[in-house]
């Protein structure tokens, strides 16, 4: 009997063990398949599809396995830091003031650092990507990010009230990317080419807090600050602009590895549709800016009192770099009184674009290009444009290059001379070619005063006009009236 009982019971043992093991093997099976499945939908995820769920600090190469982690890097950086901050510390000073000087806005008449200091908390690097694009060269791209406690005071003058401001809790997520020109002699590098990549576009955060007052005393501020460094990072360092660096004394063309002029864009401010009213009496009082660098934007007249605006305006840009590069176009309301209030943005790839073929587009107005950011989901109305693309010759693109250099030569010229308060002021217009001519149009210089041909020859009355264009800007943050304290009208670019 007991040997029954046994047998049975081992039996019923036996029969447990196979089934509890079976189910977990079942189970392992499909948790293996699940994760599969998960790991397969994660690697199909675009780069907008991982902010949604990480958020904008994610590492790239979590996305893009082409970049390695270099934890050995972050310790050594972590050493040298204190040099390193030092350093940079004094060369960023020097250089970033006067570019501070150049893009300040209108209404700001000195903007330059009080007190500048790196702090002592260093950057990270994320990841390095490198590759070979060019024989002759070392691409390499690094993922950067940093949350440090620099120690920055900017003193800020305007006509109502100076305030030093303080910058904190700065934040810089971005990928730079180091191109180094190899050489046959030691050092082996004759140049180093250094940008920011503008996808993913490079984010800058902080906060600005008054020392001793209250940003309320300067109207405006904030934004003038955030259009300030805006316009540095994307006219400066966002690819396809870039820093070139020669090395070790070696002789090198440097104009292989500096920014040219690649085509021209003629772009017509067709009409908008259906724009948002901002005023509580009348409608808005429309008119567009248009660009591809903050630098050379190009402004619409104002149409007063329509929400359905035509303009058929036409203007000349140029393009560095079509893969790369997007048309912006930024529609405001004027207002005399206060504020010029931005009724919608749209972008416009320049990767889109045929060559020598005019292509119309109706573009949904944002009150964001983050789309991430985008709070707001209310309709803003379309603008329409229409846009022809002419890639350059190598001559026209030689042309280009030098009639670029003058305009901002003749900027500078006449900031110094006191008639524009910094090279942004003298944003009447753009640089723009004439048929395959290097006629400058539009340069700031006000009405009836062209840079022709090669030389700097003033037509009609010369640059005794250029005082009443003193001050003017188009960027959109101010009406043209209240900067200047006067009621003439702004110049309207080289609108035809």
């Amino acid at each position: 009997m007991g040997l029954i009982s046994g047998m049975v019971m081992g039996i019923l043992v036996g029969i447990a063990l196979m089934a509890g093991w079976s189910r977990m093997m079942r189970y392992r099976s499909t948790k293996r398949i699940t994760k599969a499945v998960d790991i397969k939908l994660l690697g199909s995820l675009s780069r907008d599809d991982l902010k949604k769920l990480c958020g904008d600090n994610f590492p790239e190469w979590i996305s893009f396995p082409a970049f390695e982690q270099v934890k050995w890097l972050n310790k050594q950086l972590s050493k040298l830091w204190p040099f390193i901050a030092e350093a940079a510390t004094l060369v960023v000073k020097e250089s970033v003031e006067p570019l501070l000087d150049d893009y300040r806005p209108a209404g700001i008449s000195s903007l330059k650092f009080s007190k500048f200091f790196l702090g002592h908390v260093p950057p990270k690097i994320e990841g390095i990507r490198v590759q070979s694009l060019k024989k002759g060269q070392i691409t390499m791209d690094i993922d950067f990010r940093w949350g440090g406690d620099p120690s920055i005071i900017l003193a800020v003058e305007a006509v109502v009230a100076s305030l030093p401001i303080q910058l904190k809790d700065l934040q810089v997520f971005t990928v730079i990317r180091v191109i180094f020109q190899l050489s046959e002699e030691i050092p082996c590098i004759s140049a180093v080419v250094v940008a920011l990549l503008a996808e993913p576009k490079p984010r800058i955060d902080y906060t600005l807090k008054a020392v001793g007052g209250s940003l309320t005393a300067i109207p405006g501020l904030s934004d003038m600050i955030d259009d300030t460094v805006e316009s540095i990072v994307s006219d400066m360092l966002q690819w396809p602009h870039r820093i070139v660096v020669p090395l070790g004394g070696v002789d090198v063309d440097m104009s292989e590895l500096e920014l040219k002029p690649q085509g021209r864009l003629s772009v017509t401010v067709v009409k908008a549709n259906d724009l948002k009213n901002k005023e509580y009496i009348g409608k808005s009082d429309p008119y567009v800016v248009v660009y591809v660098r903050p630098m050379f934007k190009v402004k619409t007249k104002v149409i007063d009192d329509n929400l359905n605006p035509e303009w058929n305006e036409t203007f000349e840009l140029i393009a560095e770099d079509k893969e790369t590069q997007s048309l912006f176009f930024e529609v405001y309301d004027e207002d005399q009184l206060k504020q010029d209030k931005k009724l919608g943005l749209a972008k416009l790839s320049l990767i889109d674009l045929e060559a020598e073929v005019s292509k119309e587009f109706e573009l949904g107005l944002l009150s964001s290009l983050d789309t991430l950011k985008v709070k707001d989901k209310k309709d803003r109305g379309t603008l329409t444009v229409k846009v022809l693309y002419h890639p350059f010759t190598k001559e026209e693109q030689l042309e280009a290059l030098e009639l670029e250099k003058r305009a901002m030569e003749e900027r500078r010229r006449m900031k110094e001379a006191g008639l524009i308060g910094s090279t942004m002021d003298a944003l009447g217009g753009a640089a723009s070619l004439v048929g395959s001519g290097v006629g400058l149009v539009g340069t700031g210089l006000g009405a009836g005063v062209g840079l022709v041909g090669s030389g700097f020859g003033a037509v009609g009355s010369g640059l005794s006009k250029a005082g009443k264009f003193m001050g003017k800007s188009v960027t959109g943050t101010f009406s043209s009236a209240k900067r200047n304290g006067n009621t003439s009208p702004a110049p309207q670019g080289n609108g035809r």
